[in-house]
């Protein structure tokens, strides 16, 4: 076979594809040591790609203790209760507000706490499940609830316990939901304002009948 010979143009053009290429290689593997000595300039510990000042101070009271942390400004109320104060009966769930199973209560009023910043909630009085009762000395709707197997696999449950009491406060109160017909008259307890009210707490176990049951039970109405 006959071999095809290259001319000097075709060398030359060649060779300064090669020179190009190896000048890129070189290039590249420079600006490659430069990011690593910098990296390696970093004190350790220090936070790489976080820009200084992004955290505060927040002073609240949680289950009636005084507690005053210092945290990065998008930590969550739900994320400061666990991870800094390890108050882990307050579950991370969906960690979008859909499922409730971080519901803890401020200032009486119940919120989903993934979705509240910490930093939120300078001088407000918050409770999780652990601030409601403990063993040997349960809050009536922990009670219910074990008395009406509310619970099943119990991740949901701390969150439901929460709310659970939070809707009871709300009828006395008189304030309204979805199905409340009469917004002049005072709210009347009924299973349906109690289901309703309830919607936003989801039992992945389907417990639901039985935590109806445990809330009508306290609230001194037959399920």
């Amino acid at each position: 076979m006959e071999q095809k010979m290259l001319n000097q143009g075709e060398l030359d053009l060649s060779r300064r594809d090669l020179l190009m290429a190896s000048a890129a290689t070189v290039a590249a593997s420079g600006v490659a040591s430069k990011a690593r000595a910098q990296q390696a300039e970093v004190p350790a510990g220090a936070k790489i790609g976080i820009p200084a000042g992004e955290t505060s101070s927040v002073s609240f009271k949680v289950n009636g203790q005084d507690q005053t942390l210092s945290v990065d400004n998008r930590t969550t109320l739900l994320d400061a209760l666990r991870e800094h104060l390890h108050l882990t009966g307050t579950k991370k769930g969906c960690d979008h507000g859909q499922c409730g199973a971080c519901t803890v209560m401020v200032d009486g009023r119940r919120i989903n706490s993934c979705l509240s910043l910490a930093i939120m909630h300078e001088g407000d009085e918050v409770v999780t499940i652990e601030g409601l009762g403990e063993p040997g000395k349960l809050h009536p709707m922990q009670a219910a609830f074990v008395k009406h197997d509310g619970y099943q696999c119990g991740y949901c449950t701390p969150g439901q316990i929460c709310s659970s009491v939070a809707v009871l406060e709300e009828i006395k109160a008189g304030m309204p939901s979805h199905v409340t017909g009469d917004l002049t008259a005072k709210v009347a307890f009924s299973l349906e304002e109690i289901r309703e009210r309830m919607s936003g707490n989801l039992c992945r176990c389907g417990a639901y009948s039985n935590i109806v049951d445990a809330i009508a039970d306290v609230a001194g109405r037959p399920a």
